[in-house]
This record gives C-alpha cells, sequence and structure tokens, in this order.
C-alpha cells in the first residue's frame, strides 16, 4: 500500500508541476486558477461527497462512521492542545498556527482514498472534513482576522457542510440516486485529484520557490504540520486499540492518519488572504508542505503498518 500511494502521490505531483508550468510559460495567471477553484470547490467535491453516502446502511458501516467521526474530533483536539503548548516557545504566529492545527483533509486525501482503498471509503474520509469545517470558519478566521464574532451562516452554509448533510439525509432516508445521476457524480468526482492538483500549482507559478525555501521558519512549521503532529497521532491510533471498535477499523484509522498528515490546508491561505494578514506566507507555507508529504505521507503510512 505503501507503494501504491507513493505512486499516487507522484501522479499529483505531476499534475501540480503541470499548473505551475501553465503560468510559468505564460499561457495563464495564477488568478485563473479561481475558476478551477469554483468549479472544483461547487461542482467536483460536493459530487464526491454526496456520492460516498450512497451506500447501504449496515450496523458495521455506522460502527464505522462513529469511530472515523471520534477520531476526527480527537485529532482536532489534540492538535489545539499540540499548538497551544508550542505556540510560546517556538514562537508561532498566527498564521503558522493555523497551519500546524488544519490539514488539507479534502482536495488531496478523498483522491488517494479513492485511489487507494477504493471510493467506498470516501465517506470516512468526509467525517474528517465535516470536524474540520466548524474550527475551520470559526476558530481560524477569529485566530487570522482577530474578529471575535462567529458567523454560523458561513459554516453551515458552507457547500462541504450542506454537501455532508445532504448525502446523509440520502443515507438515512435510504434514499438512491437514479443511476445516470449517479453516474454523472462519478463523472465528476474523477476530476478531483488532477483539478485540485493543477490550481495548487498554479498558485504556486508566480512564487520564487527558492526564495520560499530560505525562509527558516517555514521549515519549522513543516516539520510540525507533516512530522511532529502525525507521528503523536500514528502512535495514538497504532497502540490505543481503536481499532477493535468497528469492522476494518485499521483501514478506517488508517484514512484518519491520512488527514492528519497531510499538507497545510489551502483554506488557511485562502482565509489569511481574505482578513490581509501573512497571505503570502500562508501560500508558501501550502506549497512547500504540498511538495514534501510526497515523502513524508508514504512515511507515516509505512510505519502505521509496521
Amino acid at each position: 500500500m505503501v507503494l501504491l500511494l507513493l505512486e499516487h502521490i507522484v501522479q499529483l505531483f505531476l499534475c501540480l508541476v503541470l499548473g505551475w508550468v501553465l503560468i510559468r510559460v505564460g499561457l495563464l495567471k495564477p488568478t485563473d486558477s479561481r475558476v478551477l477553484s469554483v468549479v472544483c470547490l461547487y461542482l467536483v467535491i460536493p459530487c464526491i461527497i454526496v456520492g460516498a453516502f450512497q451506500i447501504d446502511s449496515t450496523p458495521e458501516l455506522l460502527q464505522g462512521l462513529a469511530l472515523s467521526l471520534g477520531t476526527a474530533i480527537g485529532i482536532h483536539v489534540l492538535f489545539f492542545v499540540f499548538t497551544a503548548l508550542l505556540r510560546r516557545p517556538l514562537h508561532l504566529t498566527p498564521v503558522e498556527q493555523a497551519s500546524v492545527i488544519y490539514s488539507n483533509c479534502g482536495n488531496l486525501i478523498i483522491p488517494l482514498v479513492t485511489a487507494i482503498l477504493g471510493p467506498q471509503w470516501v465517506v470516512f474520509s468526509s467525517m474528517y472534513q465535516l470536524v474540520q469545517q466548524f474550527p475551520l470558519w470559526s476558530h481560524c478566521r477569529i485566530l487570522l482576522s482577530g474578529d471575535r464574532t462567529i458567523s454560523l451562516k458561513k459554516i453551515f452554509l458552507n457547500v462541504n457542510i450542506l454537501s455532508v448533510f445532504a448525502g446523509v439525509l440520502l443515507f438515512a432516508l435510504n434514499i438512491s440516486l437514479p443511476a445516470v445521476i449517479e453516474g454523472t457524480m462519478d463523472s465528476m468526482a474523477a476530476m478531483v485529484g488532477p483539478m485540485s492538483m493543477i490550481v495548487a500549482g498554479m498558485l504556486m507559478g508566480d512564487q520564487d520557490i527558492l526564495a520560499v525555501l530560505r525562509i527558516r521558519s517555514i521549515w519549522k512549521v513543516a516539520f510540525l504540520r507533516l512530522i511532529a503532529a502525525p507521528l503523536i497521532v500514528l502512535c495514538i491510533l497504532k497502540f490505543s486499540g481503536l481499532a477493535a471498535l468497528a469492522p476494518d477499523g485499521e483501514s478506517i484509522l488508517l484514512i484518519s492518519l491520512l488527514a492528519a498528515s497531510a499538507p497545510a490546508a489551502s483554506n488557511v491561505t485562502q482565509i489569511a488572504q481574505v482578513y490581509g494578514h501573512e497571505g503570502d506566507y500562508a501560500s508558501a507555507i501550502n506549497a512547500i508542505t504540498t511538495l514534501l508529504c510526497i515523502g513524508t505521507m508514504p512515511l507515516m503510512v509505512f510505519l502505521y503498518q509496521l
């Protein structure tokens, strides 16, 4: 599985390179990536999430969903505590704190889970994404803007949250979508990996990668996001006995580990840019952690399977 994961990460990385090339040769501008981002955010990912819930309800599945949801909540609590303890000793800025806590658990993890385990497993990765959306649009926005007002509208009307609610409703009511609609959604879902990485490459297109690599603090954040925090999660998931709580528990926890080991969330960059707080630095962190995860994510999976 480690080699399979590495192969698919490399494939996604090559898609990122293609997006970068489009910018460097002058065919497109970094701002053109917004069009693809909108398509991905409002069409492709919702199709994946809703389609993931088009499965029959069984006691085993419900146990797995409960394990996935509980694990996602526990990981986020752990990351909050982990960052709070290190904030002062390591002089972490708000953007650095947010980059350690929030991972790119949607655009990257969904295509990886689909490729490695199969589309029927995406429903478990949706639980991590569901849990992250609430603090992302409350805590992260407050952290980066200093505005302590919480917008419930932005949380509950987030397209990913609405997609999960729609999927859960169809699942609970045992409603199956017509075959033609489900087939269309599957076709859309196949686009998520390449499209997400092309967008990431386009956003990196106007950055001086060598200059980014010379930013010392960025390596501190990359280590915390890709090595230190995931290792803590790995040890807990591997030795806590949580896998025994549901059938296929090891695979479900592996999905949680992948989500926890992912690069810094692209949403952190978007929020930082909106509120004018180190948007370029947040983008650089996202770029570097995306590049480095080619090696760190397979390493985490290898250690988990030992």
